[in-house]
């Protein structure tokens, strides 16, 4: 009999790990979402603003011999491009994205931020969260 075809033989060595892409202008925020997401056994990538993330997201898109991002989490306010316009443009180009893309957020009072949270689909996390509740989120993201 062969061993690799029993029930018991291992079969975590063919499972690719998930891949999220972390999206944050702030150093300490990507250090501790890639620690919390390196310690569920996730790859991860980091990118320090909205242009760079999305250059990674299509990049990423275009390039099947990798494993696409099973989830993006970005911060809602970034210089440059910012996170909802993140998500307009993903919306445009990568609409498959959409649905796997988290926010973290410190700001629900703006105008525009409140704005944005009423009238889009994906998840928002407001900062500061606790990692039992990002983990909920992800959980509810995954299920989709």
């Amino acid at each position: 009999m062969d061993p690799t075809n029993s029930p018991e033989a291992p079969r975590e060595a063919s499972i690719t790990p998930p891949r999220v892409l972390v999206v944050d202008d702030e150093s300490t925020i990507r250090i501790a979402l890639r620690r919390f997401f390196t310690r569920l056994g996730w790859i991860v990538d980091e990118a320090g603003d909205g242009g760079s993330a999305l250059a990674m997201i299509l990049n990423d898109r275009s390039q099947r011999a990798t494993p696409p991002y099973s989830l993006v989490v970005s911060d809602l306010r970034m210089p440059g491009l910012s996170g909802i316009e993140l998500h307009d443009r993903i919306q445009r180009d990568a609409p498959e994205v959409l649905p796997r893309l988290v926010f973290s957020t410190g700001d629900l009072v703006s105008n525009e931020a409140a704005d944005f949270a009423r009238e889009t689909s994906c998840e928002i996390i407001e900062k500061p969260f606790e990692f039992s509740k990002l983990r909920a989120t992800i959980d509810r993201v995954l299920e989709r």
